[in-house]
């Protein structure tokens, strides 16, 4: 059973058509990058897989089961990261995950605490407050919020804004780790450079899949071809 398949979906909003017809089957442990102009419909696809808005027609099945009819199951298979961190500046890092902790109701908090911070690379960093962060460190801790109740699934909105060079690639390599754990993790961004060679790529064009590396990485030199010749249509 895939971990997420789409069928004909559409999203609009008044006039405006977000999503026109995607389809997607995304297996268990898949690594997918989303690419596209403004306004391709990235966001908006990601924000209808983490169960926060509805489409208005299609299909979308996670783990065998429909949004609509099990909502709080699919949310505890999901970690969200979007434009927001959601992270209290003045907490510190380790406040807030024990402020997340509570709300996702995890047991033996401390350990599992201790567990990501090392994975994020904040350990010495802990009890500092958040206002102190860079931006980068800031979206490595939102990261370590989103793995708080372990989920399967990872959806990350264009997680590399703002971020500079070193910091990028920090992030990068930290979803390159979760990946090869076996999560599944969906990203989306505009930047073709972010793009992991690990990756599956897909390119969103006016709200459709114009491109797909069906499952395989691809590299750098064939993505930039590919996005400029499709995103000119």
């Amino acid at each position: 059973m895939p971990e997420i398949e789409v069928r004909a979906l559409t999203r609009t909003f008044g006039p405006h058509v977000a999503l026109a017809g995607v389809d997607l089957t995304i297996e268990q442990g898949e690594y997918v990058t989303f690419v596209g102009p403004n306004g391709a419909g990235k966001t908006t696809l990601l924000r209808i897989l983490a169960t926060l808005i509805r489409p208005t027609s299609g299909t979308v099945r996670i783990a065998g089961m429909d949004p609509a009819r099990a909502g709080p199951e699919i949310r505890r298979r999901i970690g969200f990261l979007s434009h927001r961190t959601l992270l209290y500046e003045d907490l510190t890092a380790e406040q807030n995950l024990r402020f997340y902790a509570r709300l996702y109701g995890i047991p033996d908090v401390s350990a599992r605490i201790d567990e990501l911070l090392v994975q994020v690379r904040l350990t010495e960093r802990r009890h500092d407050l958040v206002r102190t962060f860079s931006r980068g460190m800031q979206q490595r801790l939102a990261v370590a919020r989103a793995l708080l109740h372990r989920p399967s699934i990872l959806l990350l909105d264009e997680p590399y804004t703002g971020l500079d060079p070193h910091a990028a690639d920090a992030l990068r390599t930290l979803l390159d780790e979760l990946a090869a754990e076996g999560h599944t993790i969906l990203l989306t961004t505009h930047d073709l450079e972010r793009v992991s060679p690990r990756s599956r790529a897909v390119i969103l064009h006016r709200g459709r899949v114009v491109f797909d590396s069906a499952g395989a990485p691809v590299e750098l030199p064939e993505l930039l071809q590919q996005y400029r010749e499709r995103t000119a249509l």
